[in-house]
C-alpha cells in the first residue's frame, strides 16, 4: 500500500490509501474538495471511497464537492448518517472495508465526538482527531471515561503502529506536555526534534505508537510526574485533570 499526505485548510491532513496492486484508493477525511481532486489526477489513483473519522466539517467538508464529480463510497459510523454528507455505509466496531485489496479495520472510538472510528489499515491508523500525535482531541460529545477508553483501546496496537491523525497539532501539543511532564527526557529529546521539523516546515505526523506512549500526556496516567501535577492517580481522573489543563492552555 501507500500514503498520500494532503495538506488541507490551515493545518489539517487528508490522505489517500492505496492499494498498489489495484491502484484503487480511499480519501481519508477531505476537508476540502479542490487539493484531493488535484491529488488524485496528480498520483494516477483510482479513488472509490472516501472514509470519515467523524461527522466534523474539517474533516467532511469536502465531501459534496467530490461526490459531484467521483462515484464514491463514504463510510462513517453508523450513527452519523444524518451527519455527514454523502454517507452510504454505515461501519462500527471490528467492522472492516475493503480498498481494492487492501483491508482496513474498523474501530469505534468515541469521546471527540459520540460517533468517532479509526481506519486501520496494516500498520497504518488513521486515527482523524481522537488521537493526535503528542495530544488528543477536545471532549466536544463524549466522556472523559469515554475518551479514556477509547485512548486506551488504541494504545493495544503494535508499537510500530504508524498514527495518521487530522491536524498539525504536535508542536504545541509538545509545548503543553512539557508543562506536565518536563523531566520526561523522551519528550524532550521529542520536542526539539518536532522544533527543527516545522522551523523546515515538514509534517511531523506519522508518528507511531511506541512514542505516543513515551510522549503523550494523554496517554500517560501512569507517569508519577503527571500525577503530581495533577494531584490525581485514577487513571481516568488523571487523564481528565490533563485534558482540562490542556483546554485552558
Amino acid at each position: 500500500m501507500k500514503i498520500h499526505q494532503i495538506a488541507l485548510l490551515r493545518d489539517n491532513y487528508g490522505y489517500l490509501v492505496v492499494c498498489e496492486k489495484t491502484n484503487q484508493a480511499a480519501i481519508v477525511d477531505p476537508s476540502e474538495a479542490e487539493p484531493v481532486l488535484r491529488r488524485i489526477d496528480q498520483e494516477k489513483v483510482q479513488p472509490v471511497a472516501i472514509l470519515n473519522t467523524h461527522h466534523h466539517r474539517d474533516h467532511t467538508g469536502g465531501n459534496e464537492g467530490l461526490l459531484a464529480q467521483l462515484k464514491l463510497k463514504v463510510y462513517a459510523h453508523k450513527s452519523d448518517g444524518a451527519r455527514v454528507f454523502g454517507m452510504t455505509d454505515g461501519v462500527d466496531e471490528g467492522e472492516t472495508i475493503a480498498i481494492g485489496e487492501l483491508k482496513g479495520k474498523v474501530f469505534f472510538i468515541p469521546g471527540h465526538t459520540t460517533g468517532h472510528v479509526a481506519y486501520l489499515f496494516e500498520n497504518n491508523l488513521f486515527c482523524g482527531d481522537t488521537l493526535f500525535t503528542a495530544g488528543c482531541g477536545r471532549l466536544f460529545e463524549g466522556t472523559p471515561e469515554q475518551m479514556h477508553s477509547s485512548l486506551k483501546k488504541l494504545m493495544a496496537l503494535p508499537d510500530n503502529t504508524k498514527v495518521y491523525c487530522g491536524h498539525e497539532y504536535t508542536e504545541s501539543n509538545l509545548r503543553f506536555a512539557m508543562t506536565v511532564e518536563g523531566k520526561n527526557p523522551k519528550l524532550a529529546a521529542r520536542f526539539e526534534r518536532v522544533q527543527g521539523l516545522r522551523a523546515r516546515g515538514t509534517s511531523t505526523v506519522p508518528s507511531t505508537m511506541e512514542e505516543e506512549k513515551q510522549t503523550n500526556p494523554f496517554l500517560r496516567w501512569d507517569s508519577k510526574e503527571i500525577q503530581t501535577c495533577v494531584k490525581a492517580t485514577a487513571p481516568v481522573a488523571v487523564f481528565a485533570a490533563v485534558r482540562k489543563l490542556k483546554d485552558a492552555f
